[in-house]
């Protein structure tokens, strides 16, 4: 079974300490969502993992060996993000054939197929396209590349309602017919919900939660009531956060609901994206 381990490994940039001893494993055939604030870490460790920034401390393994400045292991991963590291002047088309030439398994008619699904232009340079445009481009190579490991960072970057639906339906296709490993990092948290298995949030460089969705959101619930019986209530609790609404009070508490719960207090399910608010404020 293939694995990327991410052992002990921090980055600072001057002042800012951008990673601060993060351990991660990437499992085979598996939708990881790797989420975060704007600031959080997220890029400069998908940067790491795929060799384009170097680490303080620590070290990226696959299977054992080291992904640092090693073509072999490297070619087994693929990152898309919003450096193009196409030449400006090249166009779709001719970036597919090169994209061929640096991995041999990637499916040009497959290529092909998803640029007219998404009606990408691909006789247009890489550098005329617009914000969705180019992203959609890069998770059509990303899709078609064929590797074990696709890292995608904020994918679905200026896309529009449809073509975001579009591209979810096409990974999820592509994840059941040819499983591989997907490291999806966005800030649209609601969308991804319905699709990712792993849940790895990060916070100030630190990663703060690692555990399927399913543990993640069963091991939580929200209660809401009064603002007085909410304090009542929550004293004997692990609470996470707490919003408030005039006389009214939620609170997000990890565990299981009591059996017998005070009259006037409501029990609801807890949510990826409100999990991600409380589990992320800087204030807390």
């Amino acid at each position: 079974m293939s694995r990327i381990e991410v052992n002990d490994v921090s980055k600072a940039f001057k002042n800012t300490q951008a990673l601060s001893h993060v351990n991660l494993q990437f499992e085979e055939h598996t939708i990881y969502g790797l989420l975060g604030r704007n600031g959080a870490g997220k890029s400069t460790l998908l940067n790491i993992i795929n060799n384009r920034l170097f680490p303080d401390s620590g070290t990226i393994t696959l299977d054992g060996c080291s992904l640092m400045e090693n073509s072999t292991a490297l070619a087994s991963c693929f990152l898309a993000n919003e450096n193009n590291l196409y030449p400006e002047s090249m166009t779709v088309k001719s970036a597919f054939k090169w994209s061929r030439e640096f991995y041999p398994d990637f499916d040009m008619d497959y290529a092909n197929e998803l640029s007219r699904l998404f009606e990408l232009p691909v006789k247009k340079k890489i550098k005329s396209l617009s914000t969705g445009y180019q992203s959609i481009f890069r998770d059509i190579v990303a899709l078609s590349v064929n590797v074990p490991f696709v890292f995608l960072d904020e994918p679905v970057l200026g896309l529009d309602a449809y073509h975001r639906d579009l591209f979810y339906k096409i990974l999820i296709e592509k994840y059941a017919e040819h499983p591989f490993t997907a490291v999806i990092s966005t800030h649209l948290i609601e969308e991804v919900a319905n699709i990712i298995e792993q849940v790895i949030v990060i916070k100030k460089g630190e990663i703060i939660r690692n555990e399927s969705l399913e543990s993640l959101l069963e091991n939580g619930y929200c209660i809401s009531g009064p603002a007085s019986q909410i304090d009542s209530y929550i004293r004997s609790h692990d609470v996470i956060g707490i919003d408030t609404l005039g006389g009214l009070k939620s609170a997000y508490i990890t565990g299981i609901p009591d059996p017998d719960l005070p009259d006037g207090l409501e029990i609801s399910r807890m949510d990826l994206q409100k999990l991600f608010i409380q589990l992320t404020d800087t204030a807390r």
